[in-house]
């Protein structure tokens, strides 16, 4: 079945960015002009997704306000110079369609994707962290990962090496090569999945970062799963289980990735960025 459907978990606090995120949604902090999670929407449009579903949660209206037409606005700036800053903002709305859930209670991420059923159905799909911005002067991480998931039709999660000190902070593979086809670019057939290991404990280096490709049979697996580190459902647990019948390939990605939930990855992104489109050559 072909992946028409990107689900956008966006119903955390961001506290790492309070006061900033006490009233504005972490999800609607601009890199540039252009909020986090208008990139990851332009991302998944690039590889062929246009029906975005969103779990957001209280005080994010933000969002929904965002992707919609603002007609008093619109008709302000019609015929000015200034109309032409709306026009990637309208080319998103124009192309996709949007709906919206909640997520009542902060249970993880797990939940966060369990939350966000209604809206996908029983279908493949693929989720976006909008906290981890990437880029590539090719193709899009989540067009690299629908190839993969066209070959194997599978779960596929996207990797990245990290330094071995960091694996506290993410969900950490291991596995067996499948495919080394450049210095860049590889896929593991996963054997095992930890939550935020200890260094001393962590298989190996390769993180799971903020793109996923999903099959619906997730959704049974995470009603099932027990809160797991920091009392949460988390989505490694449910991988884990699809892994264990040999249903999770890992992609190593091609291009850059930033930590936009933390201030350094965030100030990062946005010298990138900056350097990329506005600086002159």
């Amino acid at each position: 079945m072909k992946i028409k459907k990107c689900l956008f978990p966006a119903a955390g606090y961001g506290t790492r960015f309070l006061p900033a995120t006490k009233a504005t949604p972490k999800e609607m902090l601009p890199v540039l002009t252009k909020p986090l999670i208008q990139y990851g929407v332009e991302e998944a449009l690039e590889a062929g997704l246009n029906t975005m579903a969103v779990v957001t949660g209280r005080g994010k209206r933000a969002i929904e306000d965002h992707f919609d037409i603002s007609y008093e606005l619109e008709h302000q700036i019609k015929g000015t110079s200034k109309e032409h800053y709306l026009s990637e903002i309208r080319s998103v709305i124009t192309n996709c369609t949007f709906s919206y859930t909640r997520q009542i209670e902060m249970k993880g991420l797990g939940h966060a994707i369990l939350c966000g059923e209604t809206l996908i159905g029983n279908e493949p799909f693929a989720v976006v962290l909008a906290d981890d911005l990437c880029d590539n002067e090719d193709d899009g991480v989540l067009s690299q990962m629908v190839e993969v998931y066209n070959k194997y039709k599978c779960s596929v999660v996207a990797i990245e090496e990290v330094p071995i000190e960091d694996t506290n902070k993410y969900g950490v593979i291991a596995g067996s090569i499948i495919s080394d086809s450049d210095q860049e670019s590889s896929l593991y057939q996963v054997t095992d999945m930890v939550e935020k290991p200890d260094p001393k404990d962590a298989p190996t280096n390769l993180a799971i970062i903020g793109r996923y490709i999903l099959t619906p049979d997730i959704f049974d697996i995470l009603r099932k799963t027990k809160p797991g580190k920091g009392g949460e459902i988390q989505i490694t647990d449910a991988l884990l289980e699809q892994a264990k019948l040999g249903n999770v390939i890992a992609y190593k990605f091609k291009g850059k990735r930033f930590d936009c939930g933390s201030v350094d990855g965030f100030v990062e992104a946005t010298n990138y960025f900056y350097e990329k489109t506005v600086l002159p050559d």
